[in-house]
């Protein structure tokens, strides 16, 4: 079985915003995949399919970012997933507007939804999307900056690379994920 997790904060005031990109591969995911997100537990909402002949569970945790690990370790207990088989995918201020960077371990960098799986899990190795948001120009708090939406200008670059962090789980399901490192890390 393999979990998905998509950061993001909970509700329409943060729907669409940068710090929310983990949600909408997850949605994107659901679409592609025909997998609704109805089920309601462990302080996250999800959804499970079979895909490529393995059980994958699509959640979105919705107790605010900085309490991700609090819906997480739950689920991955009440399922019994090991952390290999876990996927996380967020923002990340350190790459620029459509970057993708996948990895297999390392520290929070810096973010709260990072920090507290970290802590939840007990282990920095688990798998990782990392989406490109780029950080302010203009002197604009970070805070603010991560809940801000999308310019104009950036909104189909971010399209786009929702769409390829969804491809990049896909070839998940049926490659290593070191192998689809290699073939999105370009």
């Amino acid at each position: 079985m393999k979990v998905i997790v998509g950061l993001g904060n909970p509700g329409p005031k943060y729907a669409e915003t940068r710090h929310n990109i983990g949600f909408m591969v997850i949605d994107e995911l659901a679409n592609r995949w025909n997998i609704s997100l109805t089920q309601s537990k462990f302080k996250g909402q999800f959804g499970q399919g079979l895909i490529n002949g393995e059980k994958v569970i699509l959640v979105k945790p919705l107790t605010y970012m900085n309490l991700s690990g609090e819906c997480v370790r739950p689920l991955l207990d009440y399922y019994k997933v090991d952390i290999e088989n876990i996927y996380v995918i967020y923002d990340d201020l350190d790459l620029p507007v459509g970057k993708l960077r996948l990895r297999q371990k390392g520290s929070a960098g810096g973010h709260n939804g990072i920090k507290s799986l970290i802590q939840h899990l007990q282990t920095q190795q688990f798998n990782r999307v990392r989406m490109g948001i780029d950080r302010p120009t203009n002197g604009q708090p970070i805070s603010d900056y991560v809940l801000g939406k999308f310019t104009a200008e950036e909104r189909p670059i971010v399209r786009e690379s929702v769409e390829q962090a969804a491809k990049a789980c896909e070839e998940s399901m049926k490659t290593p994920f070191l192998q689809v490192m290699n073939t999105f890390n370009q």
